[in-house]
């Protein structure tokens, strides 16, 4: 378990999940250094918003966001929802991403990631069916009224049964010894 799960753990005592994700991305270190912060959380934790301000913490050589800076703003952020959302029946990692850089950015940018009741349902249902499968969340970097893209980032995510997993590992570790 991570420093970041044992925070959570702990936190949930005192204030609610929407909260304590706030909160969490907020303070956590690697998120600060991306230069964004998370601005809403709905309570039920399905809808998530940031703000990336363009500052000279994240400026490149011609003054626009640099790109790192948008894709670390992005990056965590699909994963650690879902799995705030699923449970501890699941294991959920990153596998893969892309970044389209659609415009320089020289103004702040802002993103949603949404989950539906009906997707989560459907990843629920497709594990239980499959015991592993890929998802494909897209993001959008856009301006404040989300009328101009900067950037899009797609992210590949695992999704397995917990028990599932843990029979696949060490099934390869052995297979590897």
């Amino acid at each position: 378990m991570s420093i970041y799960q044992k925070l959570a753990k702990l936190g949930l005592m005192y204030i609610g999940k929407h909260k304590l994700f706030k909160l969490g991305f907020n303070f956590s270190p690697m998120y600060r250094r991306s230069t964004a912060r998370v601005t809403y959380v709905s309570q039920d934790v399905l809808k998530v918003r940031i703000k990336l301000p363009i500052s000279y913490k994240n400026k490149n050589y011609v003054n626009s966001i640099f790109g790192g800076s948008m894709f670390s703003a992005v990056d965590p952020v699909p994963m650690v929802q879902l799995i705030n959302l699923i449970g501890d029946d699941y294991v959920v990692w990153d596998k893969s991403a892309e970044i389209f850089f659609k415009r320089p950015a020289r103004e702040n940018l802002y993103a949603d990631f949404i989950y539906t009741l009906e997707e989560l349902d459907e990843i629920k249902n497709r594990v239980e069916q499959e015991d592993e499968i890929d998802i494909i969340k897209t993001t959008f970097l856009t301006n404040k009224d989300q009328t101009k893209v900067y950037c899009e980032v797609r992210k590949t995510i695992y999704i397995a049964n917990k028990s599932y997993y843990k029979q696949k590992r060490k099934e390869s570790k052995n297979k590897n010894r």
